[in-house]
Formats: C-alpha cells, sequence, structure tokens
C-alpha cells in the first residue's frame, strides 16, 4: 500500500529551526513533483514549496530565504528544512506527491500531516 509519512514536526521557540521529513513507501516506480503544505484551522491548505523531480523548486513568497526543500530520489524522502521560525508558520505541515505506481498509473498522494507550533 503506497503512504507518504511526515515526521520532524513539534514545538520550537520564534528564532529556531525545524526540519521535516517525508517518507514515500510502497510499490513505487518513480515520483515527480513532490511538496509541502500547510493548513491552520478555518483556512484553505495552502503551498508552501514544491520541487519537481529533476530538483527544481518553487516557494510561498512567506517563506523565501528562511525554507528550503530537498529530496532524496534514492531513498524516496522529502525534506523541507525551516529555520528562523516565526508564530505565523504555525500550522499542520502535509508532504504531497505524484507518484507513478510500478503499475504505470498516476496518482496523487498525501501524508497524514505533522504539526509545528512556533511559540513567540
Amino acid at each position: 500500500q503506497l503512504q507518504l509519512v511526515e515526521s520532524g514536526g513539534g514545538l520550537v521557540q520564534a528564532g529556531g529551526s525545524l526540519r521535516l521529513s517525508c517518507a514515500a513507501s510502497g510499490s513505487i516506480f518513480s515520483i515527480n513533483d513532490m511538496g509541502w503544505y500547510r493548513q491552520t484551522p478555518g483556512k484553505q491548505r495552502e503551498l508552501v514549496a514544491t520541487i519537481t523531480g529533476g530538483s527544481f523548486t518553487n516557494y510561498a513568497d512567506s517563506v523565501k530565504g528562511r525554507f528550503t526543500i530537498s529530496r532524496d530520489n534514492a531513498k524516496n524522502i522529502l525534506y523541507l528544512q525551516m529555520n528562523s521560525l516565526k508564530p505565523d508558520d504555525t500550522a499542520v505541515y502535509y508532504c504531497n506527491a505524484a507518484v507513478v505506481l510500478t503499475t504505470r498509473s498516476l496518482i496523487d498522494v498525501w501524508g497524514q500531516g505533522t504539526q509545528v507550533t512556533v511559540s513567540s
């Protein structure tokens, strides 16, 4: 069964750092675009950063210069290094991936989310 499992969330003071990880497992042939999104109660899920299979990256303006997205294609792991965290970064962070299965079907998969809380 294909799944994405996030880890690395937690409580940190403003100005601190966290590193999120997202491990993909299952009948994976390859993974195309991957990304991190976040959501706070009562608001829509928003894009944080994306990375293509060729490692081209895109960031939300609110995180540019503070967050870095990267991936390990050999291990099917996605990372998000978050520095200079602000209270406004508090949210549940979700991993997303466009996965080509061994059957050559393409599916869009979401992780279960990991809570990031930044205290002031």
